[in-house]
């Protein structure tokens, strides 16, 4: 039976038939398993390993261009059946001789076939090699670009090796994944929440990469394509309606996962759809079923937005316990904002310094200084000077500003601008025995040393 099938094979490859590659439907790869990592016939194993693989090198010395791939063929094929496990470079070699066989087939039903035959060199791979989450990554991204129809299985796969990967997943195939899930709604073979659900798993390990890789810009910038890219795949689809209209449903039917209720506040929160009541519902039920400093920083952000102060500086103080310093630092410049609101400047004064010493490039936290100065310069004083040295305190803040964030700039100079005109005149400044560029003590609440300045109107 064997010398049949390798007369069968050679005549067929000596003929110029590249259908000599497929596999009969009664052939078993795993077959060949027998007697170790070189099979039955051991010789003859390493014989065509060694074969083909020079074959290759000559193939690969031409950019893979040149017609030696057809001198490849029939040891690589033996080398398949014969001793699967012989090398790992089979799979490997091999992929790329039937991605080649694919690409120049001009059969559809011969393409076919080579798409069926490469499917199952990497399955192949997977039994005698291991690297599951590694090798269906590529297997997934290979089916949807030769097979892009058979939805299911690369979704099946690509949302497998992302699983088993975690964020040592390759980033074409996440951007496959998302595509893929795309289609799955599309066609009607999932809800729209796939889209989503794979969105979030990609954005986590994006996100993962991007900042392992902070300290080598070539690996960041490729990472940070790959999070335009999806970002691209998911933008049609993440409007507020929809997200809300895909995760009322869900909410309603589990409101007490607890996982389900963080990914839908981190979507809604990345997409910006805060405003919508069902961000607040499931904030508050994320804190009843698990309280947490990261969920009462969120409840605190929402009561912040619609206007309950105190309630929302309760919550956010809780959230001073969180240990990441970004979130920390925001919480702090929240507390800030709410104190302010209720006129207690200087507990608003105290927390937006705070946020000042965890990110000393954010200027917002020196502009709300400045205007509380500004605001409060009449109440801080009783006469032609008193009542106007706050500005001096508040131009102080606003020159701090530009200092380190260049993005306020525009808006400091504005300030600046706007708040000099109130300076004390150059005959008040005289009338009270002082001397421009000296240092004033500014009293009240604010209890800064500054430098006397007049106005210039």
């Amino acid at each position: 039976m064997k010398r049949t099938f390798v007369a069968i094979f050679f005549s067929l490859f000596f003929a110029g038939i590249p259908s000599s590659l497929l596999f009969a439907q009664d052939e078993d790869p795993s077959a060949g398993n027998n007697g170790g990592r070189y099979g039955s016939d051991s010789l003859t194993c390493i014989m065509n390993i060694s074969l083909y693989r020079e074959f290759f090198k000559q193939w690969k010395a031409s950019d893979y261009k040149n017609e030696t791939v057809n001198d490849i063929i029939p040891s690589w094929r033996w080398v398949f059946l014969n001793c699967p496990k012989g090398t790992q470079n089979t799979y490997i070699d091999g992929v790329k001789i039937v991605s080649y066989l694919i690409e120049t087939a001009t059969d559809p039903a011969l393409k076919n076939k080579y798409i069926d035959t490469l499917m199952m060199v990497y399955n192949q791979r997977i039994v005698y090699f291991g690297k599951e989450g590694y090798v269906l990554g590529r297997k997934g991204v290979d089916l949807f670009s030769y097979r892009p129809e058979d939805t299911e299985q690369i979704y099946k796969d690509l949302k497998k090796s992302a699983e088993l990967e975690g964020d040592n997943t390759a980033g074409p195939v996440l951007v496959y994944y998302m595509k893929v899930a795309v289609n799955m709604a599309k066609e009607g073979k999932a809800d729209s929440a796939v889209i989503f659900d794979s969105y979030d798993v990609a954005s986590d390990i994006i996100d993962h990469n991007i900042k392992k890789n902070e300290s080598i810009p070539k690996e960041k910038g490729n990472w940070e394509i790959v999070r335009n890219n999806i970002e691209l795949i998911l933008e049609p689809f993440a409007t507020c309606t929809d997200l809300v209209s895909i995760y009322r449903k869900k909410f309603t039917e589990t409101p007490d996962d607890v996982e389900l209720l963080k990914k839908i506040n981190n979507i809604l929160d990345e997409k910006k759809c805060q405003n919508d009541p069902l961000y607040f519902e499931t904030t508050k039920r994320l804190y009843e079923l698990e309280p947490s400093p990261a969920s009462a920083y969120m409840i605190g952000k929402m009561l912040l937005n619609e206007g309950k102060y105190s309630e929302a500086i309760e919550y956010l103080k809780e959230a001073e316990k969180m240990d990441d310093p970004a979130a920390l630092q925001k919480s702090y410049i929240y507390i800030a904002k709410a104190y302010r609101a209720i006129n207690n400047f200087p507990s608003a004064r105290t927390y937006a310094l705070k946020s000042a010493a965890l990110n000393p490039a954010d200027g917002e936290p020196y502009m709300m200084i400045g205007d509380m100065y500004a605001e409060s310069a009449k109440d801080c004083g009783d006469n032609d000077l008193t009542t106007r040295v706050a500005y001096w305190a508040a131009v102080d803040k606003y020159l701090k500003v530009k200092q380190i964030d260049p993005n306020l700039a525009e808006e400091a100079d504005k300030r600046i601008a706007a708040y000099s005109i109130y300076f004390p005149s150059a005959s008040t400044i005289f009338f009270y025995t002082l001397k421009e560029g000296d240092i004033y003590r500014v009293e009240c609440w604010i209890n800064e040393d500054t430098r006397i300045r007049a106005s210039k109107q």
